[in-house]
């Protein structure tokens, strides 16, 4: 292959030919001749939850590719929060098959916490086998950050096991400051990708932490923070976190690095967070470009648009996607019956406390006011409902306001972290039909106004489709659209946010299945 090199450890391009003899760079030769393509190390997201993109990592691996990803650091924490280990197996075994770089991790909170139902409990014990794998490569976010700080025997114990096993330590503490800070981070965590604030982010990449910038489907964080890439970029990678296939299929990594390079920041070390960080962080079997090295790179014009992708010397796109396709096994933990609409009635009280979601942030703010009728579609106050899918039990039931839905209701059984089933309504009948929608499918993404049904199936563990990438995005773009063009719900990723307004260890007030959850005190408002 003949290209210019951008070489970005010693800062500097040349033209050269490249020589690949099996999957290694046999030589890197420069020549004379005027080149009109680049060639790089490959993109890395170095944090993302491949069941966000709702696809299999299979799947996942064909969309990739096409955006110069050659690898991704995978926290599988979503479906071993629902089949515990067995789930974890799953995503290594369909990577394995993909012909993409899939280095996943032990997920240290399963559950996230003890106030919600989940489909399986990681022990201590269980990280530890996990973590002596070949193929476990990190402790996974820790998101329990106040057990940390706390000294949780459960928490402290997982954290150990990845010290003895000298493995990288992911953290998970947004908003975190001052002194609980420095206690979390002596604890051994590493990085940080909830970083919210560039004060907040400053002080975690000065106290020793390595901080992700982070531009997902629902939490976008890259205008607060870009500020530190040219003083800090030796410390700071990029990731998406959550990414929906339907934003999969528009970019990933790619997309964050033009931007910067857009703005303004040193292609090097932008380059250098995008494609080496995380190799060196994290212990990657990934080339960087140099002579020996697995030829793991891209082909790119003068804009970084991918030409080409190259994973372990074999071309797995050039316009066409070269990956091969792999059977799927389904997996499932479902279990709860179809509900009745007077399960959803709550009793009438003068205060209420309502959840305030806000587009683009995993936060929520907390409001506490009177009203004279629930819900109150004209104040945009809602209901919102949570129910266990893995036991037949009640739903719980509050209000929440932020999505905008002016009829209808959306559900869905992704709802972060433990996955049970969760919408938000205009009235009770919509929200039942929703509900029972989602538990007769045994997992999936719904829509529903009056008949008007719009429905993308989620069959593996509730999650994920094996059909094809470019399919699953498609369905659920039309899922998305019939949200935001008829019910008119106001948020840029509608069903991103509903995923979050279940997930406790964010502040500051959300919803599970037990109840009314206070995201700072660690503690119910209201217990079902």
């Amino acid at each position: 292959m003949k290209a210019n090199i951008i070489d970005i450890k010693n800062r500097q391009i040349y033209p050269a030919i490249i020589e690949i003899e099996n999957t290694k760079i046999k030589s890197i030769t420069p020549t004379n001749e005027k080149l009109d393509t680049y060639i790089l190390p490959g993109f890395i997201d170095s944090h993302i939850h491949i069941e966000s993109s709702m696809l299999v990592p299979s799947e996942f691996a064909k969309i990739a590719v096409k955006h110069g990803m050659i690898a991704t650091v995978s926290d599988p924490h979503e479906i071993a929060n629902v089949l515990g280990i067995k789930g974890v197996e799953f995503m290594i075994e369909n990577g394995k098959k993909s012909g993409f770089k899939f280095y996943f991790g032990a997920s240290p909170c399963v559950p996230a916490t003890p106030f919600e139902t989940s489909g399986a409990i990681l022990t201590p014990e269980d990280i530890y086998k996990l973590l002596k794998r070949d193929d476990i490569y990190y402790l996974s976010e820790v998101m329990n950050f106040p057990g940390v700080i706390n000294n949780d025997i459960d928490m402290l114990s997982k954290i150990s096991y990845a010290k003895k096993l000298h493995k990288p330590i992911d953290g998970h503490c947004p908003g975190l400051r001052g002194e609980d800070l420095t206690k979390y981070i002596s604890a051994g965590i590493q990085t940080d990708h909830e970083s919210f604030s560039l004060e907040e982010a400053k002080e975690k990449l000065e106290k020793g932490m390595k901080i992700q910038i982070r531009e997902g489907s629902a939490a976008k964080n890259y205008e607060a923070l870009h500020p530190l890439i040219d003083e800090y970029y030796e410390n700071m990678m990029f990731c998406s976190d959550d990414r929906h296939p339907n934003d999969l299929v528009k970019g990933d990594i790619d997309l964050i690095v033009k931007r910067a390079i857009k703005d303004g920041h040193d292609m090097f070390k932008v380059l250098q967070m995008a494609c080496i960080n995380p190799v060196k962080h994290y212990n990657l079997d990934v080339g960087l470009l140099q002579i020996g090295d697995n030829a793991d790179f891209i082909e790119v014009d003068e804009n970084f648009n991918i030409l080409k992708t190259l994973i372990n010397g074999k071309c797995v796109y050039d316009g066409d996607v070269y990956l091969d396709n792999v059977e799927v096994e389904i997996i499932n933990n479902f279990n709860a019956k179809e509900k009745q609409q007077d399960e959803f009635q709550f009793l009438e009280k003068e205060n209420y406390h309502i959840i305030d979601a806000i587009d683009h942030e995993l936060i929520t703010k907390e409001e506490f006011k009177h009203l004279e009728k629930i819900p109150n579609i004209t104040e945009d106050i809602l209901i919102i409902s949570v129910i266990n899918r893995y036991k037949n039990t009640k739903p719980s039931v509050s209000l929440v306001k932020g999505f905008g839905l002016k009829k209808g209701a959306i559900a869905s059984s992704i709802a972060h972290d433990s996955h049970n089933i969760i919408a938000v309504g205009c009235d009770f009948d919509s929200i039942t039909k929703a509900v029972n929608k989602i538990i007769k499918n045994k997992g999936g993404v719904c829509a529903i106004n009056e008949d008007e049904v719009k429905f993308l199936s989620l069959e593996i563990a509730g999650l994920m489709s094996k059909r094809d990438g470019n399919e699953v995005a498609k369905e659920y773009e039309e899922v998305e659209k019939f949200v935001k063009n008829e019910l008119k719900s106001s948020l840029d990723a509608p069903f991103m946010t509903l995923s979050f307004m279940a997930l406790l260890v964010i502040p500051e007030i959300k919803l599970s299945d037990k109840g009314l959850f206070d995201a700072n005190k660690f503690e119910f408002i209201v217990k079902e």
